[in-house]
């Protein structure tokens, strides 16, 4: 099953959409259900009649509720269809019943019921202590980020606000000869990444640090910096739905307009690229934001299947001009409001073409 990476800032669809409907008692449900199929076509009403959120990993019932029958019967996450006639066991029904009555009831992200996380193929431990993987960075890893690189590979790669590692991983895979630095905030989101890299055996290429963004780095530079941060503004944060709240609130929030710590991070970066060093940095659906509070800025959007928006890349040389210095707008209604097709009203100021190299 294909999991998409869906922005952490992804709207309620239906936000009042209760659980007030009727819906099979899950006993009745356990007694009459037979096959996988029956209990997936069972799992999308029950999450429909209970007004379910998604965007941490899958973006609609049905492949929620493949995730987790999948998952529940130890069967491999592809292919889907030679299992979905196959009857269940009622120890095998009750189990996987149960968790989605979990879900519905509890609003718990599927990711932390069942301790795991896939992001591009990669299999994560997941669970409170960090944000669910979902970065559309690691997607730019393997489709399009090469096309931005130098002719070597980066052989030091920073991922910053590292959560749980998933993206550290990412980046040494991606790169077999880089050492990569992890870095969070949160002793608990590293306690997490830890384990994930010696899930991988990568203890010997990526490191952790611990402490306020660049802050435990001193003066090490980087090939390549990459950054989930915070970055979801009061208004949004303020309509999460439970699965969302559910996630360490220091990991999604980012201030009135979103901003608060991408400031900090294009102010500090310089000092830590090298000559030639980008930085790819998410912004998820805050490209308003992001264009209101470095109207000088040039810098240039990485397209990836989720938006063309949600991406930005900046090259040391771009962050090294005095854009950053100048008056920046923080208030939320200072934002241009963007259309249907993404673009912002009146002219954006990026580059349309390569970071100058």
């Amino acid at each position: 099953m294909a999991r998409r990476e869906v922005p952490a800032d992804r709207p309620d669809p239906a936000p009042d959409r209760v659980a007030r409907r009727d819906v099979v008692d899950i006993g009745q449900a356990v007694a009459e259900l037979r096959t996988l199929r029956d209990c997936l076509r069972y799992a999308c009403s029950r999450f429909e009649a209970a007004g379910l959120s998604y965007g941490q990993g899958t973006d609609s019932a049905w492949d929620e509720a493949v995730w987790l029958g999948l998952w529940s019967l130890h069967l491999p996450p592809d292919p889907l269809e030679p299992f979905l006639d196959a009857r269940l066991t009622l120890a095998e029904r009750q189990g996987l019943l149960g968790l989605i009555e979990r879900r519905c009831t509890e609003r718990l992200p599927a990711a932390y019921l069942t301790g795991e996380a896939w992001l591009r193929g990669l299999r994560f431990r997941c669970d409170r202590r960090a944000i669910i993987p979902r970065s559309l960075i690691a997607e730019a890893l393997q489709e399009s980020l090469d096309d931005w690189l130098g002719p070597d590979a980066p052989d030091a790669v920073l991922d910053l606000c590292t959560g749980g590692g998933s993206l550290a991983i990412a980046a040494a895979l991606r790169f077999p000869q880089a050492r990569v630095d992890a870095a969070d905030l949160s002793a608990q989101a590293l306690t997490l990444a830890s384990e994930n890299i010696a899930d991988y055996a990568l203890g010997d290429r990526v490191s952790l640090h611990r402490g306020d963004l660049f802050e435990p780095l001193t003066s090490r530079r980087y090939a390549l910096i990459l950054c989930n941060p915070p970055y979801v503004n009061d208004g949004s944060m303020r309509s999460l739905p439970p699965e969302f709240l559910a996630e360490p609130r220091g990991a999604l929030a980012g201030g009135d307009d979103g901003m608060d710590l991408v400031r900090r991070i294009l102010t500090d970066a310089p000092a830590h690229l090298r000559e030639q060093g980008l930085l790819l940095l998410e912004i998820g659906h805050e490209a308003a934001h992001f264009e209101a509070a470095f109207p000088h800025l040039e810098f240039a959007y990485l397209p990836v299947s989720a938006g063309d928006r949600q991406l930005v890349l900046l090259s040391r040389e771009q962050l090294s001009t005095d854009a950053l210095a100048k008056p920046t707008p923080r208030s939320r209604s200072k934002a241009r409001s963007s259309d249907a097709t993404g673009r912002a009203d009146g002219p954006a100021r990026v580059s349309a073409r390569k970071p100058r190299r």
